[in-house]
């Protein structure tokens, strides 16, 4: 989790292979995912990059943390655990 970074305020028309190519002028990427809606299928404006190393983060967040992507600028940071999901349905009786 150390090497994954949390990308907020992404233009809903910026692609995947974007984020991945602005991010590797800066570190090598293992991964970059935009999150999207599993019923429209669109993009829900976030998504998470994991970095090959733990070392980059810090140096990436600096350079790209506000940076205009697609008219936008991105919010770059670390990123946190998921919370665990409640159940919303009510169990008691």
């Amino acid at each position: 989790m150390e090497n994954k970074l949390f990308v907020g305020n992404i233009d809903w028309n910026t692609q995947e292979d974007e984020l991945r190519a602005l991010f590797e002028q800066h570190a090598p990427v293992q991964e970059a995912v935009i999150i999207k809606d599993k019923f429209s299928g669109r993009s829900k404006g976030f998504g998470f990059v994991t970095l090959e190393s733990a070392e980059a983060v810090e140096k990436v967040i600096g350079a790209l943390n506000g940076y205009q992507l697609n008219g936008r600028p991105i919010v770059v940071s670390k990123a946190r655990p998921a919370k665990p999901k409640t159940s919303r349905s009510n169990d008691r009786y």
